[in-house]
């Protein structure tokens, strides 16, 4: 659907006050305009009265019995929002609605998969049907085939709901009852019907427990979450939650904005603002959050005077009176005196009867840290680490913190501290594949020790003397928030960025001039173009081809035959070592679909790389180039000069293609032990090879071998590739980078400044040794190219318009022959000095 059109249907536009524009987009039919309205509202599950449907369709109860037909169809969440029409008016309550939707999937023979993920989470809480027992389910369906007398799935499936987690400052509200159902009543029961029928909702806390739970397995009642427009939201671990598939629906992805945007001491309102969101909308979602348990909402606690007494006993994540020690709430609670009541006059009558705690909630916050907001550091990571924190069984109770960064995207710092106690279970013992899982779970224990609260990292008065506060951020969850409300989200939250490193080429980084980012400038400077721009500016590299998407390549050039290994790299994904022996089909495969870039990695097997840490010291600097100590090398010299290094963090990767060495892994405890770092064999930077058409050689039980001493000589050594950001793959390098941030006062604000204008001066400078090479030219070139060039941009990258080549120290257009290349380079490098 167009976006004007949707826009105009938001805000209630009939076809008579619609802009001319947007009734061409429709063909000037009004009733196209008609159809797109009811289609847009039964999508989005809006409400007839309020919205531009009520003037489409005249039936409301059809309207509605075709939002529900919809939604079964489309497996989405139960529309809470709507659970009075839902309940009263079509008699559907959750557990009838989920129960129908099981049934149908059932009944298909559809995978446990096709559920989304937040509908089988609801489907969990409320029918206790989870993977395992889903397969059970379907188990016995089809063996009831085979005998005479044949079980439907309706048979097989629960006829209550499970007990669920109820909380006292929820609402109860009367359902659609009849005479007959009050005479399926308890004496009790029937006084409470009475109780919320004459009197109105009731809080679910001044009711008998075990009544309420009665009342709601019958489905007489329904369950309001009321959320007002000051409630504050705490994320915790998620627990049940079911990680299926996204569907992509308005709600879904609704909930996913809210979920990485949302924390403690940021009111529904000002979330809402900040998103720039409908207020209503918030509110339904975060509701949700609570209803389903992935949220508990701080402050609005019911008063223990207030409770029946069949009440006291229940356990409860989000009460004053339970069992806990003040001291343990002390963040959570943290920041409440500051709070801006906003709307004051919508609170609902639930939320003020809660506000008697008040005295309660002053004494916890006598206790707390200093009050007011706290702007924290924000550590990015991509999808990559939470897949190692998953699969590698390291710990049990760190699947659910991994969850909770993949799916919510983001580990805020109330949770860091249990998050912590996991990972210090972790041991470093692993084997083969395993033992990356295991280091890149201990070096993150690290830097969230290193960047979190350390007062190494202040430097200035204006900032908080104990550090600042850390969260985890995941950045493919950033980056499903627009641009615009990602900076509002940023800025209002986090003083600093840091990027670990390197962030998967599958991604694009976050671009940040404030709050200041130390990682990748922009998501250029984390692409094969800035591996160019480093071999041009310093004249060294590895022998490189970069090949359009389209290119057929006949043969490699002569300048990597003498190759045994190369390192290709398919445009946004990561890069794979491969044999050259049969390289080109799987190339030229390759090519069809990305652009390539080719690169030569060792002459004898597996060339050798090691990992220089910065920002440089002037020690290291200034000393004689050894094994020891390559910050000395020419090329790094070079690149010093060229880019600021030294109010950036992350490492240099060095390559020696002549190194004798084969496929191999040798255990971090090795790789430890050295000054420098080398890198797994048959592995870049510790990431996962992903050039897909290419199978790697066994390396779980090969031995690193190698013909003489490791080479001291600055000529074997060239630079591979430059990384922004804290390293996680390799402890001995993460503790070094570390040391050198504190060291070289990065976090500091005189520092931070001169980040800000050394990123600026990078991005421009990359963003301009990028034009130099698109400008295409009508040279005659050896190369089959099956594609146009046209201005596609991949992950926000601009792709090569022409094939290019780096060889002897310059960078020039590859025309498919070894001889007459265009030297566009030479006139640019000129330029550039």
């Amino acid at each position: 659907m167009n976006i004007d059109v949707e826009f105009h249907i938001r805000q209630n536009y009939a076809w008579a006050k619609l802009p001319g524009n947007v009734r061409q987009s429709l063909g000037n039919s009004q009733r196209e305009y008609e159809k797109q309205v009811l289609l847009y509202s039964i999508r989005n599950q809006l409400r007839y009265r309020t919205n531009l449907v009520r003037c489409i369709k005249k039936d409301e109860r059809k309207y509605y019995e075709e939002l529900f037909k919809y939604s079964r169809e489309h497996l989405m969440l139960y529309p809470y929002h709507l659970s009075d029409i839902m309940v009263k008016g079509l008699r559907v309550t959750p557990f009838s609605y989920y129960i129908g939707i099981m049934e149908d999937i059932m009944n298909s023979e559809k995978s446990y998969d096709s559920l989304p993920n937040f509908t089988a989470a609801d489907c969990l809480r409320l029918l206790g049907i989870g993977r395992n027992q889903y397969i059970d389910l379907m188990n016995q369906c089809r063996s009831s085939k085979k005998f005479f007398r044949r079980k439907t799935a309706r048979d097989l499936l629960p006829v209550k709901p499970v007990e669920i987690t109820i909380e006292p400052w929820w609402v109860v509200q009367a359902g659609f009852i009849t005479e007959d159902d009050i005479k399926l009543c308890s004496g009790p029961e029937k006084s409470s019907i009475d109780k919320i029928i004459d009197s109105g909702p009731q809080l679910v806390g001044v009711l008998e427990h075990n009544v309420v739970l009665g009342l709601y397995n019958k489905g007489f009642i329904y369950l309001d979450v009321p959320i007002s427009d000051d409630s504050c939201i705490a994320v915790p671990p998620l627990e049940g939650f079911v990680m299926n598939r996204v569907q992509g629906d308005y709600f879904e992805t609704l909930l996913y904005k809210i979920f990485v945007s949302i924390d403690e001491q940021t009111n529904v309102a000002e979330l809402a603002n900040v998103l720039e969101i409908d207020l209503s909308l918030v509110k339904n979602a975060v509701s949700v959050y609570c209803r389903l348990g992935f949220a508990h909402r701080k402050g609005q606690v019911i008063n223990a005077d207030q409770l029946h007494p069949t009440w006291r006993n229940v356990p409860s994540v989000n009460r004053l009176k339970c069992a806990m020690d003040p001291q343990k709430m002390l963040l959570s609670w943290d920041g409440m005196e500051n709070r801006s009541p906003v709307h004051d006059t919508t609170t609902t009558e639930t939320d003020a009867t809660s506000q008697d705690d008040a005295a309660d909630s002053a004494s916890v916050n006598s206790l707390s840290l200093p009050s007011g907001h706290t702007k924290r550091i924000a550590f990015l990571f991509d999808s990559t680490l939470t897949a190692f924190l998953m699969m590698g069984n390291l710990s049990p109770n760190l699947k659910s913190h991994a969850v909770t960064m993949f799916e919510v995207g983001k580990l805020s710092d109330e949770s860091l501290d249990s998050f912590l106690v996991e990972l210090e279970k972790v041991q470093n013992t692993g084997e083969g594949e395993a033992q990356r899982y295991f280091d890149h779970a201990l070096t993150l224990r690290n830097t969230i020790l290193f960047l979190r609260h350390n007062k190494d990292l202040v430097t200035d008065d204006e900032q908080p003397s104990n550090g600042f506060p850390l969260d985890l951020l995941r950045c493919e969850s950033l980056l499903g928030l627009d641009p615009a409300t990602c900076s509002r989200v940023l800025n209002k939250n986090y003083t600093l960025l840091v990027s670990m490193a390197p962030l998967s080429n599958e991604i694009r980084p976050i671009s940040s001039c404030t709050p200041q980012h130390i990682g990748p400038a922009i998501p250029e400077v984390s692409s094969i173009w800035f591996k160019l721009y480093i071999y041009h500016i310093t004249g060294q590299g590895p022998p490189s081809l970069l090949l359009t998407k389209g290119s057929r390549l006949r043969k490699l050039p002569e300048v990597l035959q003498g190759y045994d290994r190369l390192l290709i790299t398919s445009w946004g994904h990561d890069p794979g070592v491969v044999p050259t022996s049969n390289v080109l089909s799987m190339l030229n495969d390759a090519l069809t679909h990305s652009a390539v870039l080719i690169q030569g990695y060792g002459i004898h097997g597996d060339g050798e790389t090691t990992y220089i840490p910065f920002p440089f010291d002037e020690v290291e600097i200034n000393g004689e180039f050894s094994r020891s100590n390559m910050c000395s090398h020419r090329a790094l010299r070079a690149l010093r000069e060229k880019v600021d290094l030294d109010h950036f963090c992350g490492f240099v990767n060095m390559l020696n293609p002549r190194a004798c060495r084969y496929n191999g892994r040798r255990s971090s405890e090795d790789l430890d032990e050295k000054e420098e770092f080398e890198s797994p064999s048959g592995s870049v930077q510790g990431s996962t090879e992903s050039f897909e058409l290419v199978a790697d050689e066994p390396v779980a039980d090969s031995v690193t071998k190698r013909a003489g001493e490791v080479s001291t000589v600055e000529q074997d050594w060239i630079p591979l590739e430059v990384c922004f950001g804290i390293p996680l793959f390799v402890s001995e390098l993460n503790r070094r980078v570390c040391r050198k941030i504190a060291a070289h006062g990065l976090c500091g604000k005189e520092s931070l400044l001169k980040l800000l204008h050394s990123s600026r001066k990078l991005s421009l400078q990359v963003l301009s040794f990028i034009q130099s090479f698109q400008e295409t030219s009508d040279s005659d070139s050896g190369v089959t190219n099956l594609f146009p060039y046209t201005s596609s941009i991949d992950a926000g990258v601009p792709l090569p318009a022409k094939s290019l080549i780096f060889k002897d120290g310059v960078l020039s257009e590859w025309v498919g022959r070894s001889h007459l290349p265009v030297h566009i380079a030479r006139l640019h490098k000129e330029q550039t000095n």
